[in-house]
Order: C-alpha cells, then structure tokens, then sequence
C-alpha cells in the first residue's frame, strides 16, 4: 500500500469512526501498540509516557527510544500528548512516515472531539439551568429564577401563556427548534425533567392569542405526531396553576382531531376555598414549616415541603424532579406523614395535603393558638362558596354529555383510593374496561385522570363537598 493510499485511509477513518478509529486502524498496519500518552496522566506503555515526558522536557516533535528488542516512536501532539507506537524489532519500514502523517490528523481530530465534549456540556449545564429557573418557578422563588433567565436568555415572559407539547420518541429537540423559530426566539422552552417526551414552553400572553392559538396549529402542522396542551393567561407567579392546567389541556388534546386544546375554563378550588381553608392550611402544615432537622445535611421543613408538592404531582417520577433516589423519596414521604399526622397511601389524605398546599403559597411558621383555633377540613369544605364549586365540577358527569355510569365509575375509582385494578373489580368489567371510560371522562371533564399531575384531588375534594352538603 503507497503512503498516498494510506494517508486517504487516514481521512476516511478520521472522519467515520474519530481518533479511536484511527488508532486501531494504526496498531494493526504496524502490528504493535498504538496510542495517546499523556506526559502527567500516563495512558499507555511505561516505555511510552517516558517518552512524552521527554518530548515535552525537551521541546522536540519527535523522537525514538530503543530497547532490547522493541523501539518506541513517538510525535508531539500538544498540551504535553504524544502518538506513540511500541513495536517490535525490526518493525515496518514506513513506520515513521505512517506516524508523522498520522499525527498531523490524529491532533486535529482530538482538537474536534474535545471541542464536540464541550460543546455537549455547555449544552447539558444550559439545560439544567433552564430545569432550575422551572423548578425556582414551581417553589414561588420568582426573583432567582429571572436572574438565571436573564443569563441564558430570553427574559421570562409576563404574563404567560405555557404549554405542555407531546412528542414522538426522539423528537424532543426538532420541536424545540421550531418552537423557538416560531415564537421568534421569545419563548422560553424547558425539556420536562420528569416526562422524557414533554416540552414545557412559556410564550408571552397577548390579545393575538386570545381567539387562535398560532403556536398549538402550527407545531401540530409541521410536527406530525405532537399533542399540545395550553393554559390560560397567567402571572408568572401562578406557574404551578398554569403547568397543571396545560397537563389537563394535554389529556383532552390526545382525543382531539387536531390534537391540540385550550384549558377549559372553570372555577379554581384554591380560589373558592381560600376564605374559609387559608387558616386550616397554615394549620395543617405547621409542623411541616416548623421542623428542623438534626443533622445539617438532612431536609428541613421547606424541602420536604416541596418534596411533598412534587410526589403529588408526578408520583413515583418526583425522583427525576428532585433527583433524588427512590428510597430517599420514600423516606421524606415517611417523615411528612409522620410530622402532619397523614396516612400517603389513602387518596383522601392526599387531597388534603394538595389542597393545604396550594392555600399556602410559602412555609409560613404559625403558632400553636392560631392551630387550635383553625377549622377542620370538613368545615372548609362545607363553605357556601366550596359547595358551590364542587357543584360545577361534578355537573358535566351528570349532563346529557357524560357517557353511561360516569358518575359511578369516578366514584369507585375514588372509593379505591384511584387504583385502577380495585375500582374495576368493584365495578365488574376489566382494567382495560376501566381506564378506558376514564379516558372517556377525562375529555368530557377537560382534566387528567390517569396522568400525574391528574385532577383525583379536586374530585375527591368535590366528591366529599357534595357529601356533606346533603
């Protein structure tokens, strides 16, 4: 093979398969080792990293070092790196050519990669910060999470409009791009950290969007396959209320020809409540926001607070949220029960926590008078104006719309504390059965069931109201 042949080898190889590549392809024509030694960090043969060490002491490209039986040829690459090839005497006489050509390609192609790592971190620590300016935004933390917006760009908008975009596997990062071209570069897009097909996008709100919504037609015309969820118009401030309601808007737009929707609109629970279940709230949650740990590196009152938040929302997959590990998950659940006195597992337990928590913007610290003083849940929600929400929200299961045994089939799935097998034992048909009248119900309420964050809180809440309203 002529020297021209090999260095066109060299490019091709550099080219598919990278330094690796090319570094295999070098020890098998030269029929010995092959690598890159580091004068500091070694990498290869003792005789080799010698011979780096020397290179870079002495200031020379290249060098030879024989002994018995063997010869080490090496090149200068830069920041004190060498090709180096370990062969056998006597070894191939175009050894030295061979390597020469190939160092002049081997530098410029870790160059590349190098530049192709940082490029990969610069990219994954931008996508963590924009997690971070999400999650600062869910915890109320508005002032932090501008001054990392800010840095990365654009400016978070307000007020806002946010939606939840639903992918195709793989398509996370096409959808982003167009997300950005269509908004113009003003949207601000976060990959969801819990849902690896999600896109949460934030697009400032205005008139335009009031009766079309450009973005949601558009995204679905030109990426086959999307589903996308909206908000209504909103302050940055209520980014908890806006995710949830997008997440609800997504489960309608699945059964939707075209695969988009609005949040419906309809009465908030916190808005209803607020009244009569704000000191309730503070005094369930008082022992929450009055804890503190015995050891400096556990959680305090304000962490297990939101670790309480993200599990009622997302379930088992608050561990992507937080990244923390399932057992440390299960051991912050362990201790909220046991400061608030709550049973995790039962449904009704878990609709008083999410209520308590939405009534409660922050970890206030309130003191004990004021939580003896504090009405029950039950009170709460017999307030004229809680009836009277928990009345609209359960009306469409009973209108012309709702299809056959709805109202009994949210019921069982309630009774059962939302476990899908249970509540359709008690109901006589299937699982399969059972998630699929729920997926009914969930597009003729407008809001998720069987996804986390799903509306099983709210029902109950309604479900309990009507109850006690006789």
């Amino acid at each position: 093979m002529s020297r021209s042949d090999d260095v066109l080898k060299l490019h091709r190889l550099a080219h598919s398969g990278g330094s690796a590549a090319l570094l295999e392809w070098l020890s098998a024509r030269l029929g010995g080792w092959t690598g890159v030694v580091d004068a500091e960090r070694g990498g290869g043969p003792e005789s080799a990293v010698r011979g780096a060490a020397e290179l870079t002491a002495r200031g020379v490209r290249s060098a030879v070092l024989h002994a018995p039986g063997s010869a080490t040829l090496l090149f200068a690459l830069d920041g004190g790196r060498a090709l180096a090839a370990v062969l056998e005497q006597p070894h191939h006489p175009d050894a030295a050519t061979l390597l020469a050509d190939a160092a002049v390609l081997l530098a410029l192609v870790l160059r590349a990669e190098e530049a192709g790592r940082r490029e990969e971190r610069a990219a994954l620590a931008e996508s963590r910060a924009r997690e971070a300016v999400l999650h600062l935004l869910m915890n109320g933390r508005l002032s932090t999470a501008h001054q990392i917006a800010e840095a990365l760009g654009p400016s978070l908008p307000e007020p806002m409009r946010m939606y939840v975009v639903e992918c195709r596997t793989g398509q996370r990062a096409e959808v982003a791009r167009l997300c950005e071209e269509l908004t113009d570069g003003r949207a601000w897009i976060v990959r969801c950290p819990v849902y690896v097909r999600h896109l949460i996008v934030l697009v400032p709100a205005g008139p335009a969007a009031a009766d079309h919504d450009f973005l949601a037609d558009a995204l679905v015309a030109v990426a086959p396959g999307c589903s996308v969820g909206a908000s209504g118009e909103l302050c940055l401030r209520e980014a908890p209320a806006a995710y949830t309601q997008a997440f609800h808007a997504l489960a309608v737009a699945r059964e939707r020809e075209e695969r988009h929707a609005r949040f419906g609109p309809g009465p908030e629970l916190a808005l209803a409540a607020h009244g009569a279940g704000a000191g309730w709230a503070e005094a369930l949650l008082a022992p929450l926001h009055a804890y503190e740990p015995r050891r400096p590196q556990d959680p305090g009152g304000q962490e297990l607070r939101a670790t309480a938040h993200a599990w009622l929302n997302f379930s088992s997959h608050a561990t992507r949220l937080l990244k923390i590990h399932r057992n440390t998950l299960a051991a912050r659940l362990r201790l909220v029960e046991e400061l608030l006195g709550l049973d995790l597992a039962r449904l009704g337990d878990q609709a008083s926590l999410s209520l308590a928590l939405r009534l409660t913007p922050g970890a206030r610290r309130g003191n004990d008078a004021d939580a003896a003083a504090a009405p029950g849940l039950d009170a709460v929600l017999r307030d004229p104006h809680v009836s009277a929400w928990a009345r609209t929200q359960l009306s469409a299961l009973s209108g012309p719309d709702a299809p056959s045994g709805a109202r009994a089939t949210v019921r069982a799935w309630l009774a059962h504390d939302a476990q899908l097998g249970p509540a359709a034992a008690a109901l006589g048909v299937s699982a399969p059965g059972a998630r699929k009248r729920l997926t009914r119900i969930e597009v003729l309420l407008e809001r998720s069931l069987l996804q986390s964050p799903s509306a099983r809180y709210d029902l109950w809440l309604a479900h309990r109201a009507e109850e006690l309203a006789g």
